[in-house]
């Protein structure tokens, strides 16, 4: 319903829905549908992975445009976001291999988490990422919502199966190529994982596909360097290394919060005072910073009342760390598992209104999987 509420000519667009063979439920929800003109379903045979990338692989053979979009299964796209997207190809530098656009959520105030997760997404797609395109830096792209010169996908060797953040991934590749990455201006809201077993799961594979991007990408750090420039090789580490580098720390981090009380802190005892007085400094200066971020994340957006939910972030990225530990052991144990994360936990009509919002309810409401 959603993809047919897009404006845009039905002879030059077709959608295609990529289903595991396995996954009943969304192949049952799809039966319940019908099927608007251009779109088809693809239906991944059984392979000794099973992810999204090698799904993509897969389904990009009967794909027949030359530019290639991704959405996820819960998706509720801007109603002109085709349009945009084409036009910015149109007018953009042949270099210019990728549109990623920001996403935002439709349930942010079903609970406190996914309060919180509303404004991670704000800070990361309307701070960080438009800063490290500002940088020059090479920009990992999202999952979703992102859009791709055919060409240029074909000329990389289309998406790394094993790799369980491919949109990472092919961020950094594109780079390496010569490629561009361009932000475009406009939303898909999402449904936000509201159950914290479904969210540390999810944020688990997030990092521990960082972790397996980093450990690709470093195997030859010279042609690395050489390909990407000094410029974006050091923005490489501080994004993939820097952000493993802080979950697997933070709990000595915490440690910190004694510092500023007065109180004794094992790692600093035999530090000068001089020391010790920096690195306070260092961390409040930190602290400040990250919730500054949030803060500006916020202004000029429908979410401005979350504000006071900001000093909370500082449970949430606990659980990050705890999702952080779980990813990273993951990579001994099971390296290429995708944990799926269920949607369809909340009514199928966004609970603001948008552009892309389906005039009528969805016929049924089976919870499907993306």
């Amino acid at each position: 319903t959603r993809l047919s509420a897009l404006d845009y000519p039905t002879e030059r667009r077709e959608f295609l829905f990529e289903l595991e063979q396995s996954d009943g439920g969304t192949h049952h929800a799809l039966a319940s549908q019908r099927l608007g003109p251009g779109m088809r379903i693809v239906t991944v045979p059984p392979g000794t992975v099973r992810t999204k990338p090698r799904a993509l692989n897969y389904a990009l053979d009967f794909a027949r445009g030359d530019i290639i979009g991704i959405y996820d299964a819960e998706d509720a796209p801007d109603r002109d976001q085709l349009r945009r997207v084409a036009e910015a190809f149109a007018h953009a530098a042949p270099d210019v291999a990728c549109l990623q656009g920001r996403l935002d959520f439709y349930n942010t105030r079903q609970n406190w988490l996914t309060r919180a997760f509303t404004l991670d997404y704000a800070a990361w797609f309307r701070v960080f990422l438009p800063g490290l395109a500002r940088l020059g830096f090479a920009i990992p792209l999202g999952g979703t919502t992102l859009f791709l010169r055919r060409a240029a996908l074909e000329q990389l060797g289309r998406w790394d199966a094993h790799n369980v953040t491919e949109d990472a991934d092919l961020g950094i590749r594109l780079a390496r190529h010569g490629y561009r990455t361009e932000l475009i201006d406009t939303t898909t809201q999402e449904e936000a994982a509201s159950r914290l077993g479904p969210w540390i799961r999810q944020r688990s594979r997030w990092l521990k596909g960082y972790a397996l991007t980093y450990g690709v990408h470093m195997r030859r750090p010279g042609r690395l360097l050489a390909q990407l420039g000094l410029r974006r090789f050091l923005g490489f580490q501080i994004m993939f290394l820097g952000t493993l580098t802080l979950f697997i720390c933070t709990p000595l981090f915490w440690t910190f919060w004694l510092l500023p009380f007065g109180l004794p802190n094992p790692a600093f005892a035999t530090l000068p005072d001089s020391v010790r007085i920096g690195a306070i400094a260092l961390f409040l200066t930190c602290e400040a910073v990250a919730l500054l971020s949030y803060a500006l994340a916020l202004s000029g957006t429908r979410h401005r009342r979350l504000w006071v939910w900001i000093p909370t972030m500082h449970i949430y990225f606990a659980l990050a760390v705890m999702a952080a530990y779980r990813g990273l052991s993951q990579i001994f144990l099971r390296p290429f598992f995708w944990e799926k994360t269920a949607h369809g936990l909340v009514p199928a009509r966004p609970a603001t209104p948008h552009p892309a919002a389906p005039r009528h309810p969805a016929a049924a409401a089976s919870q499907t999987r993306g």
